[in-house]
This record gives C-alpha cells, structure tokens and sequence, in this order.
C-alpha cells in the first residue's frame, strides 16, 4: 500500500498517515511496528518517554528498507527542557534509536511554568543545522507559545502535533497552523475508538461510502489537512487504518462528523499540563 505524501513548510516531506508507536515495547512491540512497515506506514512516532526507542530502531533496522524512505519523529520530554539539556535529551533519543539521524524531532510539551521552551527550540534549531535533525516541530502548543517561538527566533515549526479528534476538533488552531505554514498532525485521532466506532452519524457515513467507522474518521483528518497518527497493534487494523485514500467525504459530511465535538477527553491543557 502506497501512502501519498503533503510537503512541510522546509520542503521535507511527510506521510500522510503515520504508525503511533505508544504502548509498543519489547519483541512484541517490534513484532507490531514490523507489521505496521508492512502495510505500507514509513512516518513511524515515538518519544523518549514512551520508552520504545529501541524498538522502533531495532523494526527499521530489520525492516530490510532503506532508512532513507522512513520518516522518524522522537520527541523531546520536559526534564530535557534548556539549551545543554535538550542536546543531552536528544543524544540519549538518537543513542536508544540505533540510527544516525532523526527526521523529525518535537518538544513533546511546551510546560509553561518552566518556561525553557523558547531555549529548548533554540537548541533544536542548532541540532536541525548539525544535520543530526532533519526536521523540527512541537507537540500541544498553543497559538500563544507558536507565536512567541516565531517572535523570539524567527523560525516556526514545521509541524505541531496535538489532541486532534471529531470530539475536539481544534478549528481555530488548525486555521492558525494554515495560515503560518504549520503541517497539523493528530495524535489519538480516533479518540475513545469504541464511541466513535459505535457513534451513529459515524456510522451513518460509514455505511454509505462502504467503509469501517475508524476510516471514516480517519478520511476526515486528512481531508481537514491533518496527518493522523492512529496507533495499532493488530496487522489487520494498521492495515485497515492506512486504507482510506480511495474514498472522500463530502463537505456536509466533514460537517456533521466535526459537529460531534464536545471537548478534550484527557487533562492535557497545554498552559496547564506538566509532563516530565
């Protein structure tokens, strides 16, 4: 299966769909990132916390294609924020993943009471021009931190990953991220998978283009200009999940799938949420 891809704001392109890798450790989370590779996922994501960084190197080392066509994204944790931290965080990243490089790499939180982020993307900055990086984003920042990264150093993110879903929509963020050039990506895009899978306009919808729930919802990102990042480790639905490029949603059904919103569903207030 080939998934299209969109071009970032620095040219470098990403997959339109990616592989979330939380909760996927040891030789079955290997097992479970292969079989992802299989159905055709080259954007794979993983963060130094999720403590899976081995796993995924150790899945593209024995993929038996070349490095060069995959797109890793790592994140940065909290006590890794300032400028000598965030090179020490992203050595110990690139030292579990096995790999030369890292494609993409994102401040996993920006923890404003700490108030380092600014310095940590600094410091990122020089790790994109050592070429160590090939790409740099942010994870859950709002329109105020984005706009102060841009006003501090000139350089805005290429991506911002957030809480994305037909329960939180993130309209005013996702026209803010269009209007600078910011690629959305949605982390937990199919939300509480068994109430959207269950939900009757989802259904509905699914029932009429011949399609499961979990692809309608997933069509709908990236007819919003989001790449979602699903996470799965059954073969069969990484599968299912990757094949939504042979079908479109009309504008009234974008409509009535964005119209479910009702809020976060976890305590994940960026201006609020401390995660170290």
């Amino acid at each position: 299966m080939t998934i299209p891809v969109v071009r970032l704001n620095d040219e470098h392109l990403l997959p339109a769909i990616g592989l979330g890798t939380y909760g996927l450790r040891g030789t079955a989370g290997v097992a479970s990132i292969l079989s992802g590779i299989d159905a055709g996922y080259r954007l794979l994501d993983t963060a130094l916390n999720y403590e899976n960084e081995r796993e995924v190197g150790e899945a593209v080392r024995g993929s038996g294609i070349d490095r060069a066509e995959f797109v890793i994204t790592t994140k940065l944790p909290g006590r890794f924020h300032g400028l000598e931290d965030t090179v020490a965080g992203f050595d110990e990243s690139l030292g579990n993943l096995g790999l030369d490089y890292v494609d993409l790499y994102l401040i996993h939180w920006p923890l404003p009471k700490v108030n380092k982020y600014v310095d940590s993307w600094r410091a990122m900055i020089d790790l994109r021009e050592s070429g160590l990086v090939r790409a740099i984003g942010v994870s859950n920042f709002t329109i105020d931190q984005l706009t102060r990264l841009e006003g501090e150093t000139g350089v805005l993110p290429v991506v911002n990953q957030v809480e994305l879903h037909p329960y939180f929509p993130q309209a005013e963020l996702r026209a803010f991220h269009s209007e600078k050039g910011i690629q959305t990506e949605s982390w937990s895009p199919l939300a509480a998978r068994n109430a959207l899978v269950t939900d009757a306009t989802v259904g509905a919808i699914a029932r009429e283009h011949g399609v499961t729930p979990a692809q309608v919802v997933l069509r709908w990102h990236v007819q919003l200009g989001s790449v979602p990042i699903p996470k799965s480790s059954n073969a069969d639905r990484q599968r299912e999940n990757a094949d939504i490029f042979d079908f479109a949603l009309s504008d009234e059904e974008i409509a009535r799938i964005s119209g479910l919103e009702s809020g976060r569903l976890w305590a994940g207030d960026p201006d609020e949420h401390e995660e170290f």
